[in-house]
């Protein structure tokens, strides 16, 4: 099984030494990463719907949403740190794939749900800032799959900082509004009283939990912190799993904050005034102005929707890649799956807003909201199944009260969730849909079947599973009976650069004077793409004369040697060389570029060593 986000896998090292403070610095980031999915604009749609319509009502939901999502994060740290898988993978050990697939779909559309709120919410943010057009910011957050990986490239501390400074500015901003609303604190305290005042409070309640506990979180959690370098000790497992739990509180009491100031704030600016229906984040932002009296609270709120766009895009699009690399252990160029994710919201977003209209966005956002939470029972139950396992996680295995509390939440969400399928499948039968009785009752019933399933058969065949502990690329098999490898026809990949000394070097010393060399070297020209082997421009003329001055000095030495000219892209051409010259060996030199250039130029060393089927090596 291949690591987790392997491009910043134990990059992190934790063993600093210093006060408690230093130590714990180096654990804090991944739950930062993981909390702005907490606030990202789907919070905001059920934050302000469930504040205009029913005051400070609903503060409780809030509360006990983060206290469910600090215990499952906490889990999700746990999973993580000791057995060293994200929760795709920890399912991908728990059922057979036919359950794993439609975990998956189910994953899926819950990233989908989620990158749909965040560019909605950032094109809204934008049109309220600037005037664009709707249209036009939802195709500008494409951008944002780049830029995140741009970030990626840097390190995953560099991403942390960035995320966290604008955490910092989405606080500030509600900190600020919150200031000018003046709540009643009375009432305020009042909202934490549990109520559910009819149906429609449900629907946004349930729609709050799903923006809160939000699902991929738990594929995200269980990833990140795998970023850590820990020791494998059970003193450095322990601390590791505390200073993940200290991480996690901080970040979820900010995002609480955040979500808390949001429905605070529809409840005494809009409830308190009569704005009973105000679920747009248009409608919240244009009568901010005239009911705090203050120019600048628009501008404010609108600043803060772009940063929970902007930074809640990190986690969709790295939650899409943890979730295809777990379940099918399928990895792809993380540029194609950032675009796969993306567009699986923008193309959605652009449909509703150009069919519907722009007042569309604000029930777009709560039902997509809800949605995450219909997903939640599929993702908390393997997670609970898999850190309560003794022979998986040894002596980290959860105790009876975080048993507990984890399958408390689980049937209250369940439960919750299955209340409202019925009233909507009820509503729906009364309007005589024809699709209730051949589309949603079959895949209700689907579901409802996949997830008594999904809790029961761990439970039955535990000790099946105990030879897959500790050992995620199987057991030792010993390594009697080496013999010598002698290659015979040995490929060096030339490109003209001060590596080739090195690469030359090295080839030489493997094969000396009994093997054959082919030497390649790959035209990159427009031309040479279009043409092929029918091009003769000047570069494809100078570059087979410095091939065959290579091939004539290695001659001279006493080396067989032979030079041929590739046509097109280097991680094609040399691929293709390497199979029609019936090479052994391929040798070539690592390119020196890295960070953005990569970006634009790509990585030939690693496509082509995926796309030839003989031992590479790599000189640098």
């Amino acid at each position: 099984m291949h690591q987790s986000l392997s491009e910043v896998h134990s990059s992190v090292n934790t063993e600093v030494k210093g006060s408690f403070f230093k130590r714990l610095f180096a654990f804090l980031g991944p739950a930062y990463l993981v909390s702005v999915g907490y606030m990202d604009p789907g919070n905001w749609a059920t934050d302000l719907a469930g504040g205009s319509r029913f005051g400070y009502a609903l503060l409780w939901v809030l509360l006990m949403s983060n206290l469910i999502a600090l215990l499952l994060q906490s889990m999700s740290a746990r999973l993580g740190v000791v057995a060293q898988r994200d929760l795709a993978q920890a399912s991908r050990e728990l059922y057979p794939m036919p359950v794993n697939i439609f975990n998956y779909i189910l994953a899926e559309i819950a990233i989908a749900a989620t990158d749909l709120a965040e560019v909605v919410g950032m094109a809204i943010g934008l049109q309220l800032l600037f005037g664009l057009p709707l249209t036009w910011g939802i195709a500008i957050s494409v951008l944002d799959s780049f830029f995140l990986l741009f970030l990626m490239h840097l390190g995953i501390r560099k991403l942390e900082a960035f995320i966290l400074g604008l955490i910092v500015i989405i606080g500030g901003a509600f900190a600020i509004q919150m200031f000018l609303a003046k709540p009643d604190l009375g009432e305020v305290a009042g909202g934490f009283v549990p109520s559910i005042p009819n149906t429609e409070a449900l629907f946004i309640a349930i729609g709050i939990i799903g923006a809160t506990v939000m699902p991929h979180n738990l594929y995200l959690h269980s990833a990140l912190v795998q970023s850590r370098k820990v020791a494998r000790t059970f003193e450095g497992l322990k601390k590791a799993i505390r200073y993940n739990i200290i991480d996690s509180a901080i970040a979820l009491n900010l995002a609480l904050f955040v979500n808390a100031a949001i429905l605070i704030l529809a409840a005494a600016v809009f409830h308190k005034n009569g704005y009973n229906g105000v679920s747009e984040i248009q409608d919240a932002h244009r009568l901010l102005e005239p009911l705090l009296g203050k120019g600048y609270a628009p501008a404010l709120f609108a600043i803060a929707l772009i940063a929970a766009g902007q930074s809640s895009t990190v986690t969709g699009t790295l939650a899409g890649q943890i979730v295809m690399e777990g379940y099918l252990d399928l990895r792809i160029a993380p540029w194609l799956r950032r675009i796969i994710t993306r567009l699986l919201a923008v193309v959605p977003a652009i449909i509703v807003v150009n069919t519907m209209g722009e007042h569309a966005t604000g029930d777009m956002l709560v039902m997509s909201q809800v949605i995450l939470s219909m997903q939640l029972g599929f993702a908390i139950i393997p997670l609970l199944h898999y850190v309560s396992d003794k022979r998986r996680m040894g002596q980290f295995a959860i105790g009876f009260w975080a048993k507990l509390g984890g399958w408390l939440s689980a049937a209250i969400i369940v439960a919750l969730n299955i209340w409202l399928v019925v009233q909507k499948v009820i509503e729906w039968a009364a309007d005589g849909h024809w699709a209730v009785d051949f589309v949603a009752i079959p895949l209700l019933l689907l579901s409802m079947g996949i997830l008594v399933y999904i809790v029961v058969k761990p439970l039955l065949v535990k000790h099946q599973l105990h030879a897959k502990t500790y050992l995620p690329h199987g057991a030792f098999k010993g390594i009697a009976d080496l013999q010598k490898k002698e290659y015979t026809q040995i490929a060096i990949a030339l490109d003209f650069s001060s590596a080739d000394q090195k690469t030359v070097e090295h080839a030489l010393h493997v094969g000396g004077k009994n093997a054959h060399y082919l030497l390649f070297h790959a035209v990159e020209t427009a031309g040479a793409w279009v043409l092929g082997n029918e091009i003769h421009d000047q570069e494809t003329r100078a570059d087979a004369l410095i091939l065959e001055q290579y091939a004539t000095a290695l001659s001279e030495m006493g080396f067989a040697c032979e030079a041929f000219i590739g046509y097109g892209p280097a991680k094609k051409a040399i691929p293709l060389l390497v199979k029609e010259k019936n090479a052994d060996l391929l040798v070539m030199g690592a390119h020196g570029h890295k960070t953005f250039k990569d970006l634009i130029f790509g990585t030939t060393v690693g496509a082509v060593r995926h796309a030839v089927e003989i031992p590479v090596l790599i000189v640098r």
